[in-house]
């Protein structure tokens, strides 16, 4: 198969695997009202089938990245890409509310598969300095799905009831699921980590290795390809960190959810003292593995540290503020859903927009100047929506949202550039892995820092129906002020992270 060609094929299978992910997130918000009547459940079971599936993803992207690393990115890809799908039929067939949390648990962890493997093929596909485009058109397709997605979920409820979303995303899975795991081995020959004197030599005959165990596979194809991969998974799966580290992941995220509807209790302390101990725990075990899961050329890179605070922090500002501009625009400005999702249609048009401009930004202006830049307007755009009161007008609000799109879509492409760009193929699933854990982690921070700062600063009525507080809207509004500007200064704090990051493209620099 041609180079070409071969990266044609992984970009379409990592765009639509990034998508089906977005879609199956955005749709069902929309479901799950429709989901609990038909299915009698509580408030509490609905929110497991987010809650249920978040903690599964969280806690196992790191070492799904690692296991791509040993075994290849194109088989976690396509074991996860099928999995969701099957899973995703099941629950569209499930006779009860305990199914469909059960199987969205399971659908989290081949979303944890599958995640990873889609920024571990491309690295592996494409060199370094090429790697901006497919990573702009993959946040381009993200943006595209989560604007999309409430429109198209509500249209599939509407019509033919809340089992159709999950029926959604079937034929693409299996396809995309299919198609790479029949040329799993020919399409994703996965390169081999790079030697400092050896590189010509060693490239050169792993790329006959390749071009044998490609045109027929006999035994000495298959120990070409064996000796390649053994140069990338020399280093054992680290099943002690993966434990501790998924530990302090579900704790953390348990407690982070837990947080806003309960405050601080005992089970909540628990959880937060459970996943400090646990982080604790894991970093003293990676010191003294001799095979750690995740190595100390990617934890101890301040280059890929910074990229993934800059992530962390942004997320958490984005997700954060949209929570409190969705009450914003339902609740004090009084508008239904459709109003409210067309007010921040915005950004998703701008976040579409800017994710391939930024990697020609990249490119002419290096990480380090366009990040800063993009986080600047994010923490802008934040600060211009914690001005808003009952009198602003649709532009000014409008004008908010773009510079979150903008902000938000550039910081994805850049960020998750340097970290895929400045760590070796052997361990671009790890990096995969942590950038998905950056994204899985910060949204969730930041919709329990907005709930917790707005419950402490604004008087709830008297109406305790389960669903979380119910505020006023001119209490809301005194709250929603001090609120968004936290959340500014975190996105401000990311800007400092993005000022560490590499000044070009060009390795070294």
């Amino acid at each position: 198969m041609s180079t070409r060609r071969r990266q044609r094929l992984v970009l379409t299978g990592s765009i639509t695997g990034a998508v089906i992910v977005a879609l199956d997130g955005t749709v069902l918000t929309v479901a799950q009202p429709a989901l609990q009547r038909d299915l009698h459940a509580s408030f509490g079971q609905v929110q497991w089938t987010s809650t249920g599936y978040l903690i599964a993803v969280a806690s196992l992207l790191v070492f799904a990245g690692r296991l791509g690393d040993r075994y290849g990115h194109q088989q976690l890809f396509a074991l996860g890409i099928l999995g969701f799908g099957a899973t995703s039929a099941g629950i569209g067939l499930a006779p009860g509310v305990g199914w469909v949390i059960g199987l969205r648990v399971a659908q989290g962890i081949f979303g944890a598969l599958l995640q990873p493997a889609t920024l571990g093929m491309l690295r592996a596909t494409y060199p370094p300095d090429r790697l901006g485009m497919p990573l702009a058109l993959r946040t381009s397709a993200i943006g595209l799905a989560a604007a999309a997605g409430p429109v198209l979920g509500g249209a599939l409820v509407a019509h033919w009831g809340w089992r159709a979303v999950f029926f959604l995303n079937v034929v693409p899975a299996c396809l995309i699921g299919g198609l790479a795991w029949a040329v799993r081995g020919a399409a994703l020959a996965p390169a081999p980590a790079p030697a400092p004197v050896t590189a010509p030599a060693t490239t050169a005959m792993t790329s006959k290795a390749v071009t044998v165990n490609t045109a027929r596979p006999t035994t000495a194809g298959t120990t070409a390809t064996t000796a390649t991969r053994g140069a990338r998974t020399a280093d054992g799966l680290d099943l002690p960190g993966a434990c501790l580290l998924a530990l302090a992941l579900v704790s953390l995220v348990h407690t982070l959810v837990a947080l806003p509807e309960t405050g601080w209790t005992v089970v909540t302390a628990l959880g937060g003292a459970v996943a400090a101990l646990a982080c604790g725990a894991f970093i003293r075990h990676e010191r003294r593995t001799a095979s750690p899961l995740v190595p100390l050329s990617v934890v101890g890179s301040a280059t890929i540290a910074s990229a993934l605070a800059v992530l962390l922090s942004a997320s958490a500002a984005l997700f954060g503020t949209l929570f409190v501009s969705t009450y914003f625009l339902q609740d004090v400005l009084g508008m239904d859903p459709l109003e409210s999702g067309l007010r921040v249609l915005p950004l998703a048009v701008l976040m579409v927009l800017s994710a391939p401009a930024s990697a020609v930004l990249q490119r002419r202006f290096g990480p380090r100047r366009t990040t800063v830049t993009a986080m600047t307007l994010l923490t802008l755009g934040v600060f211009l929506l914690s001005q808003l009161d009952r009198t602003s007008t649709a532009p000014a609000i409008g004008a908010g949202f773009l510079l979150l799109g903008a902000g938000f879509g550039t910081v994805m492409v850049t960020a998750t550039a340097v970290i895929v760009r400045h760590v070796s193929t052997a361990h671009a699933g790890v990096a995969g892995g942590l950038q998905q854990t950056a994204m899985n982690i910060g949204p969730t921070l930041g919709v329990a820092t907005a709930t917790m700062l707005v419950t402490l600063t604004t008087p709830t009525t008297g109406d305790h129906t389960p669903g979380g507080p119910h505020w006023t809207a001119e209490a809301f509004l005194s709250a929603m002020g001090p609120t968004l500007l936290t959340l500014a200064a975190v996105a401000a704090i990311g800007a400092l992270a993005a000022a560490m990051l590499p000044r070009s493209t060009v390795e070294g620099d």
